[in-house]
């Protein structure tokens, strides 16, 4: 039956998935970003409307769901293969993929299909999900029969949801501008929020013309890189705008045409999860689109709440007035992008930020501190600044943010205009206990680890951490993990209690959801502390002195 579809798909003019899947080779070998775009320019100019839609779908992180789990394609290839299963579940272990396993064990197809990207998506995947385990394995392991390659790896991605493929969004947003002629900005604002993979969005998507669609759209958030120099190195302390790193979501609110949106850097529309918010909005007159922080804070505290408290809120669709009660919000804007229905972006920080002031005083009614501006910090030098970072901690934010006052807003990470200086982390030294094969390029590595401290006689577990090792730490800890794994769950291997790492993190909360009784912010790996013994390694009442 599958074989049947294949020439109407061919009549389409579609080119085959193994363009796709060249693209996905290309896109994982290339370490240039002028290669990558390159290559996906020239995918996008061959491949029709339905598969670009895909493809784009894809490369921006989505997908195919529900359709099997890791279980029953371990069982499907040892029956497709004739390897027992015990052995395919071995060599899912030590390559640490199980898409890749899968299409190493198989054999190469006879005749492979030449079907279009679309197609095995749209006819062959969809249609299996909500089929019972019969139908399922039959059309999966068709599939198999008919793909080869790159090709066969790149559909058992697609089914495991493990597609991660190595390219940003922005790289993908630059190829299309520049195939396209539009500017990026654009073309990353219409990929906001929800969309279909059709040939009616690839385009309303390459459309020159300013689209109606555009005015419902939050604009790309600009984001601030980490300053890694003196600050006395930008220049006078009097051209910068200072404020306070908060600890929260960074938020659009966007109110046209009197419809209030809260848009996350998430790209996840909030609207009803923070009524109290969409409320002291529609008090502001005309319409706007401001970004901003929005945090947990009790009315009359000094310090807005933890982050696991914000948490707690974000995941409820409609808060009940318990929720609303317990956990209020207030939103602390730092900038205007659009004013009276026009974009002001390219305006200077200065003059944005003057006009987000008169707006906020232009709003009816009394000052509502639940929509404010975040303040403006008031120093002399950069020494004063310094000492404003330094008690950061106790105010309970994450250090300073450095804004150029004459910087327009641009789109994702542009560095030279804004700059997070966020205080020192904490440390803690904990002991490895659990290890598990990252993703991508360490899909058959052991580069995810769980981190312990002493509670008591025991250990327990307290964070997990995957970067801050040299690749040649990595390897050689890898070799390690294999030789010594004590037990294993899974892809998870428990190890003995031997090495302590230096961990850093940006705080700690109480919370309930985990068996330390903490959740750590942040971590990472510092260093291999080879000269610790674990009986040095730190203990729980450390971190729970820390917490908030």
């Amino acid at each position: 039956a599958l074989h049947d579809a294949l020439p109407d798909s061919i009549a389409t003019g579609a080119r085959p998935m193994k363009d796709f899947a060249a693209l996905y080779t290309a896109l994982e070998r290339f370490t240039g970003t002028r290669d990558k775009r390159d290559a996906l320019i020239a995918y996008f100019r061959s491949a029709v409307p339905r598969d670009a839609a895909w493809a784009l779908w894809l490369l921006a992180g989505g997908k195919m769901r529900g359709i099997a789990k890791s279980g029953e394609l371990r069982r499907w290839a040892s029956v497709s293969s004739g390897i027992p299963e015990w052995l395919v579940d071995d060599a899912y272990h030590h390559v640490g993929d199980l898409a890749e396993s899968i299409s190493l064990l198989l054999p190469e197809p006879a005749n492979p299909a030449e079907l279009p990207l679309h197609d095995w998506i749209e006819h062959r995947l969809a249609p299996l999900k909500g089929m019972d385990e019969p139908g399922r394995r039959a059309g999966v392991t068709a599939a198999w029969t008919m793909l080869g390659g790159a090709q066969r790896l790149v559909f058992n991605k697609l089914l495991t949801g493990n597609l991660r493929i190595g390219v940003s969004a922005r790289t993908v947003q630059q190829a299309l501008a520049e195939m396209s002629g539009i500017d990026v900005a654009r073309i990353a604002q219409r990929m906001l929020g929800d969309w279909s993979p059709t040939p009616a969005f690839m385009a309303m998507l390459l459309d020159p013309a300013i689209l109606a669609s555009d005015r419902r759209q939050p604009y790309p958030f600009f984001l601030a890189s980490p300053l890694e120099t003196p600050p006395a190195d930008l220049g006078e302390v009097s051209d910068w705008l200072l404020e306070w790193k908060w600890d929260g979501i960074r938020v659009q609110l966007i109110v046209r045409d009197g419809e209030v949106g809260l848009w996350s850097r998430g790209e996840e529309r909030l609207d009803g999860r923070f009524p109290e918010i969409e409320e002291a909005a529609s008090a502001i007159p005309g319409d706007f689109v401001m970004d901003g922080e929005l945090l947990a804070w009790q009315p009359d505290a000094p310090a807005p709440m933890p982050f696991t408290a914000l948490q707690k809120r974000i995941q409820l669709r409609k808060p009940s007035p318990r929720s609303l009660a317990a956990t209020p919000v207030r939103y602390l804007a730092f900038d205007l992008l659009e004013d009276g229905g026009g974009d002001i972006r390219p305006s200077p920080l200065r003059e944005r930020r003057a006009r987000l002031e008169a707006l906020l005083d232009a709003r009816r009614g009394p000052p509502d501190p639940r929509i404010a501006t975040s303040p403006a910090l008031q120093v002399g030098d950069w020494d004063g600044a310094a000492h404003l970072r330094a008690a950061s901690r106790e105010r309970d934010v994450e250090g300073l943010m450095l804004k150029r006052l004459g910087s327009e807003y641009q789109a994702g990470r542009r560095r030279g205009d804004w700059w997070k200086w966020k205080i020192d982390p904490l440390t803690i030294d904990a002991v490895l206990l659990y290890a598990q094969s990252g993703h991508g390029r360490r899909s058959n590595i052991h580069s995810d680890y769980t981190f312990g401290v002493w509670d008591g006689d025991a250990l327990v577990p307290v964070a997990k951490a995957y970067s801050g090792l040299t690749d040649k730490e990595i390897l050689e800890l890898d070799r390690w993990i294999r030789q010594n794994t004590l037990e294993r769950f899974g892809p998870v291997r428990s190890v003995p209690a031997r090495h302590v790492f230096e961990l850093a993190f940006e705080a700690v909360n109480l919370s309930t959801r985990h068996k330390s009784g903490l959740a750590v912010r942040f971590p990472r790996i510092l260093r291999w502390r080879r000269d610790k013994r674990v009986e040095e390694a730190d203990r729980l009442e450390v971190l729970k002195a820390q917490a908030r």
